[in-house]
């Protein structure tokens, strides 16, 4: 797999989601003249737009973009044109009902919604090549286009594909993988409730069964075929575009969406990455946005830390920039006056070099008429707009931000296979859900800020070794590789930390007959003598680790320390195994391992990382409320601190050292209040 981006923008720079097919022409250069004095220097626009090219079967047109284009060029505004495979039109899916997508009980999913295709169909990839091969020859020689962008947001709207097609591809996929029947029956474990095929013929994509539940070690192939599918559709448009691609343009495509190796995908197919980032939907999924420590928005940072494993210098496709929903679903409030220029904060911080709001104008029809850009219906200049004209006159002071490195103090490890096991196995789900998001949280409050850290097929241990800490939360999965690789880590003097079920499966999502954490039992020289959830009827279970007593999560591993070199740092407090080792250290080679029983919980994520040192790493440079997040990101040697408020009300910092604001050029030291929603950048 590749290591390094080949594209990075060269300045921050702001840009907008644009359909020239909903709006009269007469609008058009007006819009890019109000974007241009906004500060917006470039436009999205063709990823719903296959009709505007193939009206009819194999008849091809260019005269509308052509239109549009070169009233960009003559306006100095910049494009990103998409291919449009997101929405095949009405006269593919009538004439060719194959190309559709299906339900699991085998009903398609008709034309009038968006993304009702599948990536296997051989008729549909047959014309999706022949489009993009013909608007990419015609297009990518144009100078006011400047990047690609392949399809929208893969695998949303559904990551479940059972169309005809999928079954033969998948049977594909199998045979590849597994070569013949026995080696795929063993694998399986087909012997369990009678399932052995005997022919290919037999296997198909799951489908309709008692409660839905299907073999899980079928399942995890099926998503694994999922994610290659999706991985294959996109490096088949992006090799067809290479042919066109002028030199210093990029290709791109936008998510982030599950069952898809997005680390694979932007490695075989994309030159750069594209999040499109929603903050205003965390408020819609909490019980109650105003309780104390609830993040809401702040929640985002977590799916951008994400972006950021993908494409460390990735660009953010759809900012929001307005309210968020449909006529048939989803709502979400307007962003209070600077949440807008707040979101984009959050983005920039985080790694984003070039943020684009979704979407310029509210469209006046269709299903997303509540899905709010920058201007509303009436096409006034509103607060919104006053916004972003606001913010593109704030980016040039902070322009040295631009291709910097985030800085974190620890990482939290993720893999594909585990990531996609918790898809099938709701145990594991349960774990690495709570786990992870209260290692954010407690991350996000303490303010020591935090990477996800992929282990990839060539993932080596200089990688690793970028970090002092690594929080494996809980890898249910194992394989040797990864095992020799995490060894290597401790030895050169990293500090793992690993949580409940290390260990219990292979590759497969069999569990294996030893015990736990299994191919690290070597490493942590301890094992699970046994384990439970903690039940409704359980009080919480706690530990003591020194003087501290701290909760350990949702479910117990009771540890036994095997290696006379293995101390136990922490017990249980109560229930049948009071007494117990919940928590044991082991010194390996430079490093040390953790191996904890429970889950993570906001209190012990933080004990663990006082304990490793790896707690509030700018104390000493500044002071902030929970409230305030904060990231640094590094480049040259100099490092640019960013302070955002996610509170409706002002807050209160203490810079304990002079830094430059880099809005204003001055120094800044001592107590600096920041207004509602507001942000700081620092150079340190």
């Amino acid at each position: 797999m590749r290591k390094d981006q080949i594209f990075k923008w060269d300045t921050l720079n702001l840009g907008t989601c644009y359909y020239p097919e909903h709006w009269d022409r007469s609008l058009w250069e007006d819009d890019m003249k109000r974007m241009l004095d906004a500060g917006i220097k470039t436009v999205r626009i063709a990823e719903f737009a296959w009709n505007k090219f193939e009206p009819s079967e194999g008849c091809f047109t260019y005269d509308f973009f052509d239109e549009f284009l070169d009233a960009a060029k003559r306006l100095g505004m910049k494009v990103i044109f998409s291919t449009p495979s997101a929405t095949p039109p009405a006269w593919l899916t009538e004439k060719y009902p194959e190309v559709l997508n299906a339900r699991m009980d085998g009903v398609l999913y008709r034309h009038g919604m968006r993304r009702h295709y599948n990536y296997n169909s051989p008729k549909y990839r047959e014309l999706v090549s022949r489009i993009v091969d013909k608007i990419g020859g015609h297009y990518a020689g144009h100078p006011a286009v400047i990047g690609w962008q392949i399809d929208n947001e893969l695998n949303c709207e559904t990551s479940d594909f059972y169309s005809e097609s999928d079954t033969t591809a998948f049977r594909s996929f199998l045979k590849n993988r597994y070569g013949t029947l026995d080696s795929l029956n063993q694998v399986w474990g087909t012997v369990f409730w009678n399932q052995t095929y005997t022919d290919w013929e037999e296997i198909h994509v799951p489908r309709t069964t008692i409660h839905n539940s299907t073999n899980p070690h079928e399942v995890l192939d099926y998503i694994r075929f999922i994610s290659d599918s999706a991985v294959s559709f996109c490096r088949m448009q992006s090799d067809i575009l290479r042919k066109y691609v002028k030199p210093g343009d990029f290709i791109t495509t936008n998510g982030m969406f599950g069952r898809l190796d997005n680390h694979r995908m932007t490695d075989e197919a994309l030159d750069v990455y594209t999040y499109d980032s929603y903050p205003n939907f965390a408020y819609c999924l909490s019980a109650d946005p105003k309780e104390p420590g609830n993040l809401n928005d702040r929640w985002w940072s977590m799916n951008l830390t994400q972006t950021r494993s993908i494409c460390p210098h990735f660009g953010i496709m759809e900012q929001q920039s307005g309210a968020n929903g449909w006529n048939t679903r989803m709502e979400a409030p307007a962003p209070k006056p600077g949440q807008l220029t707040l979101w984009a904060m959050q983005s920039i911080a985080h790694g984003a070099d070039y943020v684009s709001f979704f979407r310029w104008r509210t469209c006046i029809m269709g299903t997303e008429i509540y899905w709010h850009g920058i201007l509303d219906y009436d096409n006034r200049d509103n607060r919104k707009l006053a916004e972003v004209k606001e913010l593109s006159r704030r980016l040039p002071a902070i322009q040295a931000v631009t291709g910097s490195e985030y800085k974190a103090s620890f990482g939290v490890l993720r893999d594909y296979d585990n990531e996609w096991d918790s898809d099938v196995d709701v145990w594991h789900s349960r774990l690495i859900r709570s786990s992870e998001n209260e290692i954010f949280k407690a991350s996000q409050l303490s303010h020591s800020p935090m990477d996800f850290v992929y282990l990839l097929d060539d993932t080596d241990v200089n990688e690793l070794c970028r970090y002092p800490v690594l929080f494996y939360p809980h890898p249910l999965i194992l394989t040797q590789k990864r095992a020799d690789l995490l060894k290597q880590y401790v030895e050169n003097g990293g500090t793992l930390v690993i949580g409940a079920r290390t260990g219990q499966k292979d590759i497969t999502g069999k569990c294996v007959m030893e015990p736990m954490p299994g191919l690290l039992r070597d490493l942590t020289g301890s094992s699970v003598r046994e384990y439970t959830f903690i039940g409704p009827a359980d009080d919480p279970q706690t530990m003591t680790w020194g003087a501290e007593q701290l909760s350990t999560g949702i479910f117990s591993d009771i540890l036994d320390p095997d290696a006379p070199d293995a101390e136990v740092l922490a017990v249980y407090d109560r229930d049948f195994y009071q007494g117990s080792a919940a928590l044991v250290k082991r010194d390996c080679g430079k490093g040390k391992v953790l191996h904890f029983g429970g889950t993570f919980t906001f209190d012990n994520v933080v004990q663990f990382l006082k304990y490793t040192q790896a707690l509030s790493p700018w104390e000493d440079l500044v002071c902030l409320p929970e409230n305030c997040e904060i990231a640094v990101r590094v480049k040259d040697q100099k490092q640019y601190l960013f302070v955002l408020n996610y509170s409706w009300n002002a807050q209160k910092i203490c810079l304990k050292k002079s830094v430059r604001d880099m809005d204003s050029g001055l120094a800044a030291t001592g107590e600096v209040e920041l207004p509602p929603f507001g942000t700081r950048v620092y150079e340190i």
